[in-house]
């Protein structure tokens, strides 16, 4: 039955890739851990080819809307795909099965993503529950060619890559305000170059799983993505008339819970896996 509740929030997932340029990758793990049954490590690499997946063609469509600066790209990319593909192939394969034990808890490398998705998850929320407002009031006001602020910039860039690599994350509530801000791209703008950054960063970082030698269960996880594939076509659709800053603060307060309820299960109900 949890199957089938996992492959309805693979829709959900890609609804909200669609309409918010970001926030859906947050779901990914938490879906194939809770849901489909996945190790929290694999579930990092499944959920990087998902969401690159459904952002190649959420990306897609907004690029034939002219909706995506390449040049913004390339920028934010320099630093994010060289993290993200290291992270991938070298350090998370190089972290030991068993790490240490505190309070009568062993954590383990599962446990330890878990716990760190778990706190991106509380602070992607507070970041979409109070900062859509900015980000939308300066949307209609800004021209499309971008300014950059390289070293913001490329700061966010390596930090987005190292956290893709690591959780398996898109990172898109983080890379959405950068462009606005760092690039002074339109919000409309900001969303199609953030989902082209999301599929190139995620897509690389499995490139690095496969490098890894990473088993993959393709059958299960090209059923996922169909699933998937059809929310943010959906949801790319559904883009022209819902304004994603306004779902913003709801979005948030459901990650927000989804994040406390990791920690909690995590940390206080934990059995070894």
């Amino acid at each position: 039955m949890l199957h089938y509740v996992g492959y309805f929030a693979a829709i959900f997932i890609g609804l909200s890739l669609g309409i918010m340029g970001g926030g859906g990758s947050i779901l990914t793990v938490p879906v194939l851990v809770y849901l489909m049954g996945v190790s929290p490590v694999l579930s990092t690499a499944y959920s990087l080819f998902v969401v690159g997946s459904t952002s190649v063609v959420g990306a897609s469509g907004y690029f034939r809307k002219g909706l995506v600066s390449l040049k913004t790209a390339v920028v934010f990319l320099l630093p994010s795909l060289l993290a993200v593909f290291l992270v991938r192939r070298v350090l998370l394969p190089a972290i030991p099965h068993e790490l240490f034990t505190l309070g009568g808890i062993v954590f383990t490398k599962d446990l330890l993503v878990l716990v760190a998705f778990a706190v991106l998850m509380v602070v992607a929320a507070a970041s979409m529950i109070r900062g859509g407002q900015p980000e939308a009031a300066l949307s209609e006001e800004l021209p499309q060619r971008p300014a950059f602020n390289y070293p913001l910039m490329l700061t966010i860039g390596l930090v987005v890559g190292m956290l893709t690599g690591f959780v398996g994350a898109g990172g898109g509530f983080l890379i959405v305000p950068a462009l606005v801000l760092g690039a002074r791209l339109p919000m409309k703008l900001a969303v199609g170059t953030s989902l082209a950054i999301i599929a190139l960063n995620s897509l690389i970082g499995f490139a690095g799983d496969l490098s890894a030698g990473t088993p993959i269960a393709w059958p299960f996880l090209l059923g996922f993505l169909a699933f998937a594939l059809g929310g943010i076509v959906l949801g790319t659709y559904l883009a022209r008339f819902i304004p994603g800053a306004r779902l913003k603060p709801a979005f948030g307060w459901f990650t927000l819970a989804m994040g406390v309820f990791i920690l909690t299960k995590e940390l206080l109900f934990h059995h070894s896996r």
